[in-house]
């Protein structure tokens, strides 16, 4: 929340600044932190290793970026008040009915978590109802989001095709290209982060986190205790999708641009690394992660850019075997060793004086 200060108020030649063109990348960090948090609330609490989050990311940016596209209007390349670029281009006659109420800013963003959360509901009420755990789970959400990936590169679907949806010109009549404009982006995604961290806290401390825990470690005991487990998977499940498809609407306005590569599978499993590394079933952790990783992407991308992936997979191999409960937890447990060794250094003299 300092970085509209030190953008705002801070002089320019100051150590201190931060520029112009880092606050939509912060704020990008941001979303990516929202979405990690997403995936710890069903793999660290129910034990749900879903490998396809970014299919509900890139819904909600969809929605997103279907408002903002209404929003170009006669300004387009083509000047059509009502058909976005890419359908002229395409020769499409009138608007999709799923287009319908897509410029209304509260429809739009009720399509936000709508969207993400019926895929949810859909797939998990078939997926939890068969008893499908474990990595056949993770193969399925994977299949799932490489088969959207597919479908929304088609031309026909409507959806901008290979080019996806871009060349967004402001939101709610405020220009996106605006300083001001970022920054309110900005604040809104910490926002957003910040009620959602509270929303997944309270979550996991109230009974209904209990029984996930219960369901994560011991899934047919917590059964046979007579809980419905499929329902306490469902709605953890929706409720994730829905914090997924919001940090992809968030996203949307501060990149510019969404397209089908948002569905790719690696991006999903990106995510779950990103949980791994900052520690899952923490919560912070996860937001830790996604803040950490992604900031040594962009550095890795600009100055080696070809040697990426192999350092994020050594960086997950490194987490795997030697931090296992990854920088949060981590560091947790080595506070509790220096806590425990100074305790038994202070009761060390008191026991040798009795013994006097």
């Amino acid at each position: 929340m300092l970085v509209p200060i030190f953008n705002g108020l801070v002089a320019q030649d100051s150590a201190l600044h931060v520029p112009d063109h880092l606050v939509p990348l912060l704020g990008k960090y941001l979303c990516f932190a929202l979405l990690a948090l997403s995936v710890d609330l069903i793999w660290g609490f129910c034990g749900i290793l879903s490998l396809g989050h970014g299919a509900f990311f890139a819904l909600g940016g969809y929605a997103m970026g279907m408002y903002l596209m209404r929003q170009v209007g006669s300004r387009g390349v083509y000047a059509h008040p009502v058909l976005p670029d890419f359908m002229v281009f395409l020769n499409w006659q009138e608007l999709p009915w799923f287009w319908y109420g897509s410029d209304i800013f509260p429809i739009a963003v009720l399509m936000v978590v709508l969207a993400p959360g019926i895929l949810a509901l859909a797939f998990g009420w078939f997926a939890f109802r068969s008893r499908v755990t474990g990595v056949y789970l993770s193969i399925i959400t994977q299949a799932m989001t490489f088969a959207l990936m597919l479908a929304f590169f088609r031309n026909d679907m409507g959806f901008g095709g290979n080019n996806g949806l871009t060349d967004f010109k402001d939101i709610l009549g405020f220009p996106l290209q605006a300083g001001s404009t970022r920054l309110v982006l900005f604040v809104v995604s910490a926002i957003a982060l910040g009620l959602g961290y509270l929303l997944c806290r309270w979550l996991v401390e109230s009974k209904f986190g209990k029984v996930l825990v219960a369901i994560r470690d011991a899934e047919n005991r917590t059964r046979f205790l007579g809980y419905r487990v499929e329902r306490y998977k469902l709605t953890v499940f929706i409720i994730s999708a829905m914090l997924a498809g919001l940090a992809g609407a968030l996203y949307v306005p501060q990149v510019g641009i969404i397209n089908p590569g948002e569905f790719a599978p690696e991006n999903s499993i990106e995510i779950v690394i990103w949980v791994a590394v900052g520690g899952r079933g923490t919560l912070a952790g996860a937001i830790l992660g996604a803040l950490v990783v992604n900031a040594g992407k962009t550095w890795f991308t600009g100055a080696l850019p070809e040697f990426w992936l192999f350092a994020l997979g050594g960086l997950f191999v490194f987490v795997t075997l030697l931090m296992p409960r990854g920088i949060l937890g981590t560091g947790q447990e080595l506070w509790d060793r220096m806590r425990q060794r100074s305790q038994l250094h202070q009761a060390a003299p008191a026991t040798s004086q009795a013994a006097e």
